[in-house]
């Protein structure tokens, strides 16, 4: 159950913030004194506190409030608090909301305004909560998937991630073509190496061929081989092909949308019945290989197109595994960013949301380059946003500078559309929740509790 903790040493300030919260079925403690509010933190699961700033007859410089603001705050960083207070000292408060505090309001309170703002803290917690509990699922998954499977040490922390790989993780046994596809630089040949290593042939070669980066006439003999002389340039002695290499183990065809008609037509024979000949031979050569391939093209279009094969498209995607551009893996950004790190600078905060706000048309490629580079223009072995150099994006809810200040409708549609909970309006508005209540305060505006 939703539960607030009231901290005051009033017995009537106790009493009406039970009948109060009580109304929206909300359970409140007491305790009258910021010892026993300690002590009841340690036994009882609280969602929200809401704390006198004054506890000593006659006392109102708030000191003491401020030691409790901060032995709670100490003992559990991540618990919302509201302070209250007969004698309202603003700039208190103030520093008090810059060092974590949700809120603070004078006595006496507006009932509406303290309901919303707890309603709002509940809200929060619960999210907070059911956050925590998905992240801590999420790691305890991906610590069995490592202790199942050879992982080859890939860094991920995105669900996205984690469903491809925990795929490559069970098809790796099967004795099946697998098609990886996805953009340049997200990562496909990392999801070839878990394939490999966990496949019945992890013993065996494994060989990789960049079918985008040789010469469309080379291919053919670079996958099959070539008999000295067969090709113009050729060397005056025999040379195996991949294939031949990878015998026994795994071959891995990258960009294999750029490969030729006739190196499309002896792959597939050579995925069919292991057989093929050198460039220049008659002689029928046969192995035993395990492809994988990648592609970031299209091949359906360019079957269309009648640039790729379709009956090899069917043999090579038996099984496919597509992994998703990096700003789709939102999660894996800040984990790779300290990988890349290697523990010799650390982000901060504004690093870390221009890491986030960013693009990555490059993806993880693109990533790697941004943290090398920062790295080197750092000062004191701190990354701020500047020493990443990544072109700037809009904060989402965010208004741009020279944007309209919010009037008097707009906050009311707001408040409208966010069925009176503040935070939600607040975000829309692009505000802080203590900047909304200023305003809604100099306009007057009250939300129904």
């Amino acid at each position: 159950m939703r539960t607030v903790l009231v901290i005051d040493d009033n017995p009537a300030v106790s009493t009406a913030l039970e009948l109060l919260f009580g109304l929206r079925e909300i359970r409140t403690l007491h305790a009258d004194t910021p010892a026993r509010g300690l002590a009841m933190l340690a036994d009882e699961a609280v969602d929200v506190v809401v704390q006198d700033m004054n506890f000593a007859a006659d006392t109102t410089s708030g000191e003491e409030g401020i030691a409790l603001f901060r032995a709670i705050r100490a003992a559990h960083p991540d618990l919302p608090i509201v302070l209250l207070t007969a004698w309202a000292h603003l700039e208190t408060a103030i520093e008090l909301v810059k060092s974590g505090a949700a809120d603070y309001m004078s006595k006496p309170w507006d009932d509406n305004k303290l309901v919303a703002t707890v309603e709002n803290l509940l809200e929060l917690a619960q999210a907070t909560r059911e956050v925590a509990r998905f992240r801590g699922e999420r790691r305890r998954r991906r610590e069995a998937l490592a202790a199942k499977y050879d992982l080859r040490s890939i860094v991920f922390a995105d669900a996205a991630t984690e469903r491809v790989i925990e795929l490559a993780c069970q098809v790796a046994r099967a004795d099946v073509p697998v098609l990886i596809t996805g953009p340049n630089g997200a990562g496909k040949e990392r999801i070839a190496d878990i394939v490999q290593a966990n496949s019945q042939v992890k013993a065996g070669p494994f060989v990789t061929v960049n079918c985008g980066a040789l010469p469309s006439e080379l291919i053919e003999a670079e996958l099959f081989g070539a008999e000295a002389g067969a090709y113009t340039g050729a060397a005056n002695k025999a040379r195996e092909g991949r294939f031949e290499v990878a015998d026994g183990g795994t071959l891995f065809l990258d960009e294999i949308g750029n490969l030729p008609p006739a190196g499309q037509a002896k792959l597939l024979r050579v995925l069919e019945s292991g057989q093929f000949e050198r460039l220049g031979s008659s002689r029928t050569r046969t192995v035993k290989v395990r492809v994988i391939s990648a592609t970031n093209a299209d091949l359906p279009a360019m079957i269309r197109e009648g640039r790729f094969r379709e009956d090899l498209y069917y043999r090579l995607n038996v099984i496919e595994l597509r992994l998703p551009p990096l700003a789709e893996r939102s999660d894996d950004i800040l984990p790779l960013a300290q990988h890349f790190l290697e523990g010799e600078a650390r982000l901060d905060d504004g690093a870390c949301g221009a890491l986030l706000a960013h693009a990555w048309p490059g993806n993880v490629r693109e990533l790697k380059n941004a943290i090398q580079r920062a790295r080197l223009l750092c000062a004191h072995g701190v990354i701020s946003a500047r020493d990443l150099g990544l072109a700037a994006a809009r904060v989402p809810n965010q208004r741009p500078r020279g944007e309209a200040e919010p009037d008097r409708a707009m906050i009311e549609d707001a408040l409208t559309r966010a069925r009176g909970v503040i935070s939600q309006a607040a975000n829309s508005l692009g505000l802080s929740r203590q900047a909304l209540y200023r305003r809604m305060e100099k306009l007057g505006l009250k939300v129904d509790a």
